[in-house]
Parts: C-alpha cells; sequence; structure tokens
C-alpha cells in the first residue's frame, strides 16, 4: 500500500494503484497475537458466511461512568446490545434516563466549577491527554474489536484505520490547550481591553453508530483542550466502546466528574440532555431529523449554542478526462467505505456521458469482487448496523426499481441470519428518484450521466444537504470552477474521504452547524469575553 500520512488514514486518492482490490487489508503484521489471529483468514467469496468467529475481546464496562465510577442507572434498568453479524445479544447495558442525565450533569458542573481541570494550567491538562493516547494505541486490538463486535465494521479497518486516527486527534488536540490565546485590543480613549477566551462550561455531545470512537474524539478532544467538563450520550446501538475509552481517560489521570458517558436512548437520555438547564453548549452528530429535534430541545429550554454535524447526499463528478479504472475504484471506495453508513459518502455519481456507459460497467464489475462477511475475517463489507437500518436500505432498494432504474447488481439480503446486504449499483439514476435524493446510509451506488458543466453543478446543488462532494478531472481550471461552485463544506479534488485532524469538517445547508476537527472546533467550546478598565494618565495608547 503506498505511504501515508496517519492523519489522512480514511483516505484514498488517485495516486494509489488500482490493482488491489481490498481497500483496507495490506499491510505487515504489527507482531501483535490478537492481530495474528484474525489475519489468518483468507478473504472469501461475497458469501464468506459461515459460522460467526469468536470475537478476541471481553466486554468489561456496561455500567453508566459517573463522577469517575462505573454505576447502575438510577432505575436499575439496562438494555441488550446486539451482534449485527447475528443479531444475538452481545451484553446487557445500563439503561440511563433522565435522573442518570441529571446526576451526571451535576457531576460535570461541580467538576467545572469547583474541580481542578479548568483550573488546571494547561501543560497539565495536555500531559493528561497525551497520557491517553497512549493508553489508546496500546489497548488498539482491545478497542478494535469491541468496535467490529458491536458495529459489524470490518476489524481492519477499525484497527488500521480508526483506531490510529483517534489516537492522532487526541494528540493533536493535546497540542492546543497552551495555545488559546486571548487578545489585547487598542481602543479609542483611555481604556485597555482584553478579549478573552474561556471554557464555556458543561458540554452535552451526542454521538452516532457509525463511527463510535472516532467521534468520541472528535467531540472530546477540542471540549477537554478548551477546559470544559462533558456529558457524552452514546448511540444505543453501539455504547461498549466510549465506557472502555472512558475509562482509560480516567487511567490517563482525568479528575473525577470532567467526563461522563451515559448509555440509554435518543428520546429518553438524549432529549434530556438536550433540555437540561445546566448544559451549556450542545454537540450532535447523527441524521438531519434528529438534529432538528434537537435544535428545538436546546432552544426551548436554556436556548444552549449547538453544534449540529448532520446527513449528506455528497455528489461525486467524474469528468470526461478523467481516468476511469482509478475513478471507478474511488467510487466505490467513497460509497461502500463502512458498509455505506458514512455522513459524507459519495451517494450521487455523476458521470459524463461520453464515459458512463464503460463507468457503469466496470462500477459493477468492482462491486461484484467486492467480499461481504463476517467483519473478524479478511472481507471488505461487514453488516449493517441494525434490523431498523437493514430494512430501511432494501426498502430504498426496492424504490430504486420500482422508480425504473437499471439494477446493475445486487439488490438483495445475504444469507438469513445477521443485517447483510448485496453491494448495489444503479445506472440510469434521475434526480427525482428517492434513491437520489435520500440519504441511504448503506451500500447501493447511484449512477447519473450528464453533459454540461453548468448543468451538473446545478443539479449537484440541488438537495437539501451540502456536506461533502468529490471533482474528479485532470483540467485544473475545470476542478477550480466546480469546487468554488458546490455548495459543500468539504470539497475533495481527484481524492475522497481525506480527513486530517487539522482540517474543518461540517456541511452547509441541511448538513449541520458549525465545524468539528482543526481550530475551528475549538470555538465551538469557548465563550469570548470582554474586558475593560481605564487607564490614567496612560504614556500610550
Amino acid at each position: 500500500m503506498a505511504a501515508r500520512r496517519i492523519s489522512s488514514v480514511i483516505s484514498r486518492s488517485l495516486a494509489y494503484s488500482s490493482a488491489s482490490p481490498l481497500l483496507f487489508f495490506l499491510g505487515k503484521d504489527s507482531g501483535s497475537g490478537l492481530h495474528r489471529s484474525i489475519s489468518r483468514y483468507t478473504t472469501g467469496t461475497a458469501a464468506l458466511l459461515e459460522e460467526p468467529v469468536t470475537p478476541p475481546v471481553e466486554v468489561k464496562y456496561t455500567k453508566l461512568l459517573i463522577n469517575g465510577d462505573f454505576v447502575d442507572a438510577a432505575s436499575g434498568k439496562t438494555f441488550p446490545t446486539l451482534d449485527p453479524r447475528t443479531g444475538e445479544e452481545i451484553a446487557r447495558v445500563a439503561e440511563g434516563e433522565a435522573e442518570d442525565i441529571n446526576r451526571a450533569v451535576s457531576a460535570a458542573r461541580k467538576a467545572f466549577d469547583d474541580g481542578p481541570w479548568p483550573k488546571m494550567t494547561p501543560y497539565e491538562r495536555s500531559k493528561i491527554m497525551l497520557r491517553f493516547a497512549d493508553l489508546v494505541e496500546q489497548h488498539t486490538d482491545e478497542l478494535a474489536a469491541l468496535e467490529t463486535w458491536d458495529n459489524g465494521k470490518p476489524f481492519q479497518q477499525a484497527r488500521k484505520e480508526e483506531l490510529p486516527m483517534v489516537v492522532r486527534l487526541f494528540r493533536y488536540y493535546a497540542g492546543w490547550p497552551d495555545k488559546i490565546h486571548g487578545l489585547t485590543v487598542p481602543a479609542d480613549g483611555n481604556h485597555h481591553v482584553q478579549i478573552l477566551h474561556e471554557p464555556i462550561g458543561v458540554a452535552g455531545q451526542i454521538i452516532p453508530w457509525n463511527f463510535p470512537l472516532i467521534m468520541f474524539a472528535y467531540k472530546v478532544g477540542p471540549a477537554l483542550a478548551c477546559g470544559n467538563t462533558i456529558v457524552l450520550k452514546s448511540a444505543e446501538q453501539t455504547p461498549l466502546t466510549a465506557l472502555y475509552i472512558g475509562k482509560l481517560l480516567h487511567e490517563a489521570g482525568l479528575p473525577p466528574g470532567v467526563l461522563n458517558v451515559v448509555s440509554g436512548f435518543g428520546p429518553t437520555a438524549g432529549a434530556a440532555l438536550a433540555s437540561h438547564m445546566d448544559v451549556d453548549k450542545l454537540a450532535f452528530t447523527g441524521s438531519t431529523d434528529t438534529g432538528k429535534i434537537v435544535l428545538e430541545l436546546a432552544a426551548k429550554s436554556n436556548l444552549k449554542p449547538v453544534t449540529l454535524e448532520l446527513g449528506g447526499k455528497s455528489p461525486f463528478i467524474v469528468c470526461e478526462d478523467a481516468d476511469v479504472d482509478k475513478t471507478v475504484n474511488l467510487a466505490h471506495f467513497a460509497l461502500f467505505f463502512n458498509q455505506g453508513q458514512c455522513c459524507c459518502a459519495g451517494s450521487r455519481t455523476y458521470v459524463h456521458e461520453k464515459i458512463y456507459d464503460e463507468f457503469v460497467e466496470k462500477a459493477k464489475a468492482r462491486a461484484l469482487r467486492r467480499t461481504v462477511g463476517d467483519p473478524f475475517k479478511n472481507v471488505e463489507q461487514g453488516p449493517q448496523i441494525d434490523s431498523e437500518q437493514f430494512q430501511k436500505v432494501l426498502r430504498y432498494i426496492k424504490s430504486g426499481i420500482e422508480s425504473n432504474a437499471k439494477l446493475e447488481c445486487g439488490g438483495d439480503k445475504i444469507g438469513s441470519k445477521g443485517y447483510f446486504i448485496k453491494p448495489t449499483v444503479f445506472s440510469d439514476v434521475k434526480d427525482d428518484m428517492l434513491i437520489a435524493q435520500d440519504e441511504i446510509f448503506g451500500p447501493v451506488q447511484s449512477i447519473l450521466k450528464f453533459r454540461e458543466l453548468d448543468d451538473v453543478i446545478r443539479r449537484a446543488n440541488t438537495t437539501r444537504y451540502g456536506l461533502a462532494a468529490g471533482v474528479f478531472t485532470k483540467d485544473i481550471d475545470r476542478a477550480n470552477t466546480l469546487s468554488r461552485a458546490l455548495r459543500a463544506g468539504t470539497v475533495w479534488v481527484n481524492c475522497f474521504h481525506v480527513f486530517d485532524a487539522a482540517v474543518p469538517f461540517g456541511g452547509y445547508k441541511m448538513s449541520g452547524i458549525g465545524r468539528e476537527k482543526s481550530i475551528y472546533s475549538l470555538h465551538n467550546y469557548l465563550q469570548v469575553k470582554a474586558v475593560v478598565t481605564p487607564l490614567k494618565n496612560p504614556t500610550w495608547l
């Protein structure tokens, strides 16, 4: 595999060879026994669904993490977290509700108002975050296995791509605490003016199920760097890794109450957090429809500021001069990565009419080669997250067929157990079809045809979303025209899914509010205060 910066581990560009059919599973063994035990399985066909592999990890933490301790839910209730490979129970996890959110917010408030974290020197906060990153690195195998078991994503993707990104993100944010500076502003008249950047207070954070660990890092990293305390609600589908990694943060020296992790459901725990009167700031990643509810709850309570990273229907525009073979592989990666469960997936593939037929045939052939099966084996695609998402994807496939899009391949489930779906490709897709408008969040590629540049710009922008876009051309003028015309928070040119800790991520329109990662994410967790004092007989102004 071509060399890559670790900060861009979830990426693939036109510079990469198209010879390898596997996107993630190449590279040298680290020497880990756990890694060797998983890697001995060879890649199979798209029907690689024998008896599931026993995950090489134990579930250690299932209670709520509040004020530094693991505790039962106030109600004593638990709920099952399920294995997407089989639909069977992995473990029962404490079911947090409003009373548990109250307990967690009280702990976070006390830690912020009276505890050492906001008063700690920035250098000391940095050291704790760096120790935590080291601990995550040491526990990579366990965390990756737990993520795969709870989520269904390929183990090698979790281990080689996502865990290094989590480590990179926390090391990036660990460098920020002593670089958050204020300003001294010259004012008209005899006054000294300071602009202070202060921690915002108690941050409520709600993360999704598609990238649990990475989303944990996106949210927790900047909040801690700025000196805030946190109540984080994990997704009910994937509660296990947030509890595990929260424990590691306390092992690194995080004071009690600074990070509290509550597992539970959106209408109960999530709503209680969004509407809590003692939460100073809210961050949410998930669907646009749920984001609207979160924003409304925040507004109707204490008008807390809200950061939203929501849905997408990203255009992937292939111009007539693009290298078809390489772009087919990139389009495949852009859509099918993480079982298609990616908010910025390239889910509207616009291909110029001159190369359309060739592109469709090669896209179909690539999808037919895609290996689907137990994610603990060397496959490219595991199951969808749960029965609800599985059925939703199948309904969209049915809609595509009924709308007279041409089903090139796939279009059905695999096996009778778990939530596996065949990689699906549609051609002859029109803009008014649901599969071209809605966020499917599954392994369904829709290929549309275009003729003129102005036309594809208009069509690409005719969407309620604006999270990301891809442009593929050898013409720099065409690339510049498209990248400036597309209304999206990220435009990748001749590459896709390139994520770096220092690059902001977020959307236009109904894809969200605010940005994550980079210096811009720090703005979400800081208050700006002006301090004005009079000067008596100043020598200079």
